[in-house]
């Protein structure tokens, strides 16, 4: 596997992988729009750091890194997603791990920062065994998604 810049032939591919409402806004939190949403809507991810996962030339995940606060020098990853036919295999850690060494060597962050749906334990745990733990904050994050209200787990990892 390797990471390289996104770019919009990947568009159709990635949306694919959200096969349902519940299945997108875990992954968007809404930030995104509406679902579904179209690969028009999805451009905006161009004006980040966006990356594709791929093996072989062909799409198996994607994830962002943006700059919060331009004061430090911590970045945040979102956006992350494995194409669901390849998940339970490890390579969302293995993306997780390529996205982390860009972050800490090529991009120069001292941290990176994530957050996740406290009903998402699969991502999760992904995370916890690519390096990143959790943060104790004093109130959750917490979104309205579907006429629940679902709790975020914010995480963190320390270059090291």
């Amino acid at each position: 596997m390797e990471i390289r810049p996104y770019n919009s032939s990947d568009a159709d591919t990635i949306l694919s992988w959200c096969g349902d409402e519940k299945a997108f806004y875990r992954w968007t939190a809404g930030v995104m729009g509406e679902y579904p949403i179209t690969s028009k809507e999805f451009s905006f991810v161009e004006a980040m750091d966006a990356f594709t996962a791929v093996e072989d030339d062909k799409p198996i995940g994607f994830f962002t890194l943006r700059r919060p606060d331009e004061s430090v020098n911590v970045l945040r990853i979102g956006f992350v997603i494995v194409d669901p036919a390849l998940r339970g295999k490890g390579l969302g850690k293995q993306m997780m791990k390529l996205g982390l060494d860009h972050a800490v060597n090529d991009m120069k962050a001292d941290a990176v920062t994530l957050g996740v749906f406290e009903n998402n334990l699969p991502a999760y745990y992904c995370y916890k065994a690519a390096g990143f733990h959790d943060v104790k904050l004093e109130q959750a994050e917490t979104y309205k998604v579907l006429g629940e209200e679902w709790a975020c787990k914010e995480m963190r990892y320390e270059k090291g």
